[in-house]
């Protein structure tokens, strides 16, 4: 899969036709005038080459044009490729084929052409912010989950969610510590302190509905048989 670059910040793939990728005008161009590191490749290809999965960009913007079809089967393989699975796509497209596209077809969100510049800039931060994670004094956002710490307050995809403080302190607990393995007995001690609960078997009720709360959220809440419980990093 060939491909362009230029060194800036925000990294971000253009997918589209690669003869005229770089047409003025296009989002290659806007993005790169708006100070992002842009890439190109095929609406054609494959999503498996090192220096795309090995770094994965903030987002992906699909040029489909008049062609809505082959950028829902371009985002199938990009999201058939486990490090690009969650990356933020958004589709571009004349007003004529809009029409054409369905919330079912995993797109993030959507930019008409021709471009404005900086709505096609808003719109890749904004699909990137649903999407993305950091972990804050006060705030801590993985995905679409949003846990305010000084607030007590979560939400999951823009619901909020009611959690007791046991769970609540188990939740915030395990997302700043994401993808290690910690034992009931570790929980119970740094999260609560063990003198407080003496069964351990009280994380395992904890988690079953922490699990039953949050539902089908993208960030697992894992058990590591015969270990103990994890958040999984990815």
């Amino acid at each position: 899969m060939a491909g362009y670059e230029t060194s800036r910040r925000m990294w971000i793939l253009v997918v589209g036709i690669m003869e005229s990728i770089e047409r003025l005008g296009g989002g290659f161009c806007q993005l790169r005038d708006l100070g992002c590191r842009v890439r190109g490749c095929d609406l054609r290809g494959s999503f498996q080459e090192p220096w795309l999965t090995e770094d994965p960009p903030s987002a992906v913007l699909f040029e489909a044009h008049e062609d809505v079809d082959m950028a829902r089967a371009a985002l199938a393989r990009l999201r058939a490729e486990a490090p690009l699975a969650q990356i933020p796509a958004l589709v571009a497209a004349p007003l004529a084929s809009i029409a054409r596209l369905d919330v079912m077809d995993g797109f993030d969100d959507f930019v008409l052409i021709p471009y404005i510049p900086q709505e096609l800039y808003v719109r890749i931060r904004r699909a990137e912010w649903k999407r993305g994670e950091f972990v804050g004094e006060e705030v801590i956002k993985i995905g679409p989950l949003r846990i305010d710490l000084a607030a007590h307050d979560v939400l999951l995809d823009g619901r909020k969610v009611d959690l007791t403080r046991q769970e609540f302190a188990l939740l915030g607990f395990l997302c700043r510590n994401r993808g290690r393995v910690f034992s009931r007995e570790e929980l119970l001690a740094r999260v609560w302190g063990a003198s407080h609960y003496r069964n351990s078997r009280t994380i395992d009720m904890h988690m079953r509905r922490l699990r039953t709360k949050l539902g089908a959220c993208p960030v697992p809440l894992d058990t590591v048989r015969g270990v103990g419980y994890i958040m999984r990093a990815a």
